[in-house]
């Protein structure tokens, strides 16, 4: 399995540097187009999530983006040094009555866009899978009958 690690200050500016990651890891792990979208969004998400919510945008602290790399699947790990949240008790942004909030849709967003979403260490972690197509594989060889 290959890995890549970095950590970058609480400022929002640095969604760009996790930007570059991304587009980094799309080249030399050759992430196909159809879920690059995804994880562009869902990763940034979380990392602003945790620069806006976990850190509140404190400058000393950081967000730390690991990437897991291994044949089927990719892994995203986000960390922040913040206090946590109860991740199992979010409103739905879908209710009828939250349809006008202009935030909340983050971790729905980010649920819907990646295969598997885990959270730990009281909310500071998140674990962000998603799936990579299998390899293309010649078709069978078959021999006809005489």
């Amino acid at each position: 399995m290959k890995q890549v690690k970095i950590q970058i200050p609480s400022l929002v500016e640095n969604i760009r540097v996790v930007e570059s990651f991304i587009d980094n890891s799309k080249d030399t792990f050759q992430i196909e187009d159809d879920i690059y979208g995804n994880i562009m969004v869902a990763v940034t998400e979380a990392v602003n999530n945790a620069i806006r919510h976990g850190n509140k945008f404190d400058k000393d602290k950081n967000v730390y983006l690991s990437l897991y790399v291994q044949p089927n699947q990719l892994k995203f790990e986000i960390e922040d040094e913040g206090t946590g949240f109860n991740y199992e008790n979010l409103d739905d942004p879908t209710a009828p009555e939250n349809l006008e909030n202009p935030g909340g849709r983050g971790i729905f967003l980010i649920r819907h866009l990646a295969d598997a979403v885990e959270f730990s260490n009281d909310g500071r972690r998140v674990e962000l899978t998603f799936q990579l197509a299998p390899a293309e594989t010649s078709p069978p060889t078959t021999i006809a009958a005489a």
